[in-house]
């Protein structure tokens, strides 16, 4: 555990003295947790991150150049970050060796007066978990999971709830303990489950993306880059824009594969198909007015002025500028008359 002892000589010193022993980089193995850390400014923000489901790596994965979740992300942002990265698929981050690496880090850490923490699912769990802890400031957690505590989310009767009950949750941070940390959740109301565990994160943004889902949906919407604009938003700012994230939801809705995704996840439940049909339907007249409305506002006189520059020279290519301007502007007379002079 190097950076304890480094901590602990750190704030012996002066805060000026404090910020010229940065940047400092490093990582430690606590039981089946890697953890990957990298400081650069007292003054910034310090990020805490949790890794989800489904990056299950393994002990052997490791090695200088690896990475956990969101480790490269808060880097690229230039603040402060501590990432926690799972091994084994099923780790619920209750291994005493974490449970008493973060018991003796949080005090360590008092020149960090800005404290975030970001994860997904069981990520978001650990954020929950240990926010109080960490007296984390800010947090933002998509679909995260409260507490694997059947007590306390009967509901939950997820598979992994059932393999998660290898593991003591009775004991410290087996639920969620946000203290005074503020900030936003993002979930889908239409799970069940997911919705359970939202409404107990009472103190939170709740911030509802119908169709998300919770794993299968929740990957696709990574790949259009969804949960890093926000994220991003968040590290950088300590908030999120909810006008341009309601825009960018919407936005998804737009797309086709975005309801064939969501129809194979639904693949079991007739009554979720009728309704995902019904609003597909709706949303194509929406798409068309959309699109409609996008190209009224397209200027085509650019593409004009350089098909009437070179029309003598290049009359082929004057006339493929033209339709393109037509496509973009079908009703256009300037554009239809100069296309029947040239052809």
């Amino acid at each position: 555990m190097k950076l304890l002892y480094w901590l602990d000589e750190w704030l012996t010193l002066p805060q000026d003295e404090q910020q010229t022993r940065l940047p400092i980089s490093g990582g430690d193995l606590l039981g089946d947790i890697f953890v990957k850390y990298h400081f650069i400014d007292i003054n910034k923000p310090l990020l805490f991150t949790f890794s989800p489901a489904g990056t299950n790596y393994q002990e052997h994965d490791l090695n200088d150049d690896f990475s956990p979740w969101g480790f490269q992300l808060a880097q690229k942002q230039h603040v402060n970050v501590i990432s926690f990265q799972h091994l084994g698929i099923s780790n619920w981050f209750r291994h005493r060796n974490l449970l008493f690496f973060l018991e003796q880090l949080a005090p360590l850490l008092t020149p960090f007066t800005q404290r975030l923490g970001y994860g997904l699912s069981r990520g978001g769990f650990a954020v929950g978990a240990f926010a109080n802890l960490l007296k984390l400031d800010k947090v933002l957690l998509f679909h995260p999971v409260s507490t694997k505590n059947k007590a306390l989310a009967p509901w939950d009767d997820r598979s992994s709830t059932d393999i998660a009950q290898q593991f003591d949750w009775e004991q410290d941070y087996h639920d969620l303990d946000l203290g005074n940390a503020k900030g936003y959740i993002i979930y889908d109301p239409t799970n069940r489950i997911d919705r359970g565990h939202a409404k107990r994160y009472s103190q939170l943004t709740h911030l509802r993306v119908f169709g998300m889902g919770h794993s299968t949906h929740a990957t696709y919407l990574n790949k259009f880059g969804f949960y890093k604009q926000v994220a991003v938003d968040f590290i950088s700012h300590q908030q999120v824009d909810i006008a341009q994230f309601r825009l960018q939801t919407k936005t998804l809705r737009f797309k086709e594969d975005y309801y064939r995704r969501l129809n194979k996840a639904n693949a079991k439940s007739a009554h979720r198909q009728v309704l995902l049909s019904k609003a597909h339907n709706i949303l194509i007249d929406e798409k068309a007015a959309h699109v409609q409305e996008h190209q009224a506002k397209i200027d085509i006189q650019p593409l004009i002025d350089v098909a009437l520059k070179h029309q003598d020279e290049h009359p082929k290519d004057a006339i493929q500028l033209l339709e393109v301007a037509q496509q973009l502007a079908p009703d256009d007379p300037l554009v239809e008359h100069k296309l029947k002079q040239l052809k």
